[in-house]
């Protein structure tokens, strides 16, 4: 198993309900093919630049080990949801 760390910019329109949705399925997603080893939700940030429109952010950083096609699968998901905005996956 490879530790990863995953960077998700969540639409800061929606309510927390939905907000908390998504993590819900990142985490979902995670567990199923490895552990989640931490959760920092970071709140509402300051886009560096305007991203369709916008200029804020809900930003939530998860640490986790897992099996080398979860960030493929997790790359899906954000690709699919609408209420995902950025992305980024790094292994450690």
């Amino acid at each position: 198993m490879n530790k990863y760390e995953l960077l998700l910019i969540i639409k800061n329109a929606i309510s927390d309900e939905e907000k908390q949705a998504v993590c819900d399925k990142v985490e979902s997603i995670i567990n199923a093919n490895g552990a989640v080893e931490s959760t920092d939700k970071w709140g509402t940030r300051k886009y560096a630049y305007p991203i369709d429109y916008t200029t804020e952010g809900y930003y939530v950083l998860w640490t986790f080990s897992a099996q080398a096609t979860v960030p493929a699968e997790l790359e899906n998901f954000v690709k699919i949801s609408e209420n995902c905005v950025r992305s980024m996956i790094i292994r450690k």
